[in-house]
């Protein structure tokens, strides 16, 4: 397949992600790339996001080697929303949704998460930066951190994630599975709602926020302007005990969202912005990157402040900017990967 990539819309530490356009069908797709050396997470992505295939899940392209500028470069290749993130949708609303919208994405996700779920997956890092807002609905993207709820699948897989977003068992260094999402589905929800972090004050002071999710004992607050039905959904989601959590099987039946069905999503208000990627991470503070969390719980007796400060240190910035330049691909997906035989202008 020929395809040209556009601007560059989205730049993390390792991954970059391009707008591209199909040379023969002129369709708009994310490029998601990074140099073949370094590409083993990118594939391990590759390989899950291939078996996913749900309407509440960002759509799977396809994959690439291509040689640009005399590197070597794996692409992963994703459906692209031009109204952005979840995150978008919050911002462009003044940082706050309506309710009715909340349900209605809120809907939505659940419907990701019982596929996922379902299928075996975990997604590690559900916020509003990793949901897409497409003409047909939320969508959950950015499988960075996702894994297999297969213990011995995923034994090698570090705890991962985003740590404002992380359930009290995760910031602890022990489990990550499916009732980690619903935490973190809770924390959304109450981003959607407020247009702010799940914890209060966390510019100002971090530390004690890694401290409250993981051995306080106390909850993200409710926003009290919520319905009894939303404040009732949010209290199934934020059970500090994960086995006392809902999960999205109960939950996509809860009064909160039972209204909201397929049909609805074609009145759903459009929402518009600057084109945008699954990895827009314009996030609250550095804090909220998502980060692989090995070097911060390496063993369980490590002390709190070495953990903590550990996650806090190993943050790291995103450093995003926008490029004008285009450049056209020419590659056989097949051919590269049996024969190395790359080529581009």
């Amino acid at each position: 397949m020929d395809w040209i990539r556009g601007n560059t819309v989205g730049r993390g530490s390792s991954a970059t992600v391009s707008v591209a356009t199909s040379c023969r069908s002129g369709n708009i797709f994310a490029a998601k790339s990074v140099e073949f050396f370094e590409s083993e997470m990118l594939q391990r992505e590759q390989k899950l996001l291939s078996t996913l295939n749900s309407p509440q899940i960002v759509q799977y392209i396809g994959d690439s080697i291509t040689m640009e500028d005399n590197k070597l470069m794996y692409n992963l290749m994703m459906e692209y929303a031009p109204a952005g993130t979840l995150y978008d949708a919050i911002r462009n609303q003044r940082g706050r949704l309506e309710e009715s919208v909340i349900g209605q994405y809120t809907y939505q996700i659940v419907q990701g998460l019982e596929y996922l779920h379902s299928s075996g997956v975990v997604h590690c890092d559900i916020k509003g930066q990793n949901i897409l807002i497409t003409e047909s609905g939320a969508k959950i993207a950015d499988f960075g951190c996702a894994k297999w709820s297969d213990p011995d699948a995923s034994a090698s897989m570090p705890i991962a994630g985003t740590p404002m977003f992380m359930a009290p068992e995760v910031a602890r260094g022990e489990e990550q599975g499916s009732a980690a999402d619903i935490w973190a589905l809770g924390c959304t929800i109450i981003e959607m709602a407020t247009g702010m972090s799940p914890w209060p004050n966390v510019n100002s002071d971090p530390l004690s926020v890694l401290y409250k999710i993981a051995y306080s004992g106390e909850l993200p607050n409710i926003p009290v302007f919520l319905s009894t039905e939303a404040k009732d959904f949010l209290s199934k989601c934020l059970q500090k005990d994960p086995k006392s959590r809902w999960t999205a099987k109960q939950l996509i039946n809860h009064s909160f969202v039972e209204e909201f069905n397929l049909s609805q999503r074609q009145n759903q208000k459009s929402f518009t912005s600057s084109p945008t990627s699954i990895l827009d991470h314009r996030a609250w503070t550095s804090t909220e990157e998502s980060e692989t969390m090995d070097d911060i719980f390496e063993t369980k007796s490590a002390s709190l402040a070495h953990r903590i400060g550990g996650l806090w240190l190993n943050s790291r910035a995103p450093n995003w900017k926008w490029e004008e330049t285009w450049i056209t691909i020419r590659e056989n997906v097949e051919g590269v990967k049996q024969d190395n035989n790359v080529g581009g202008r």
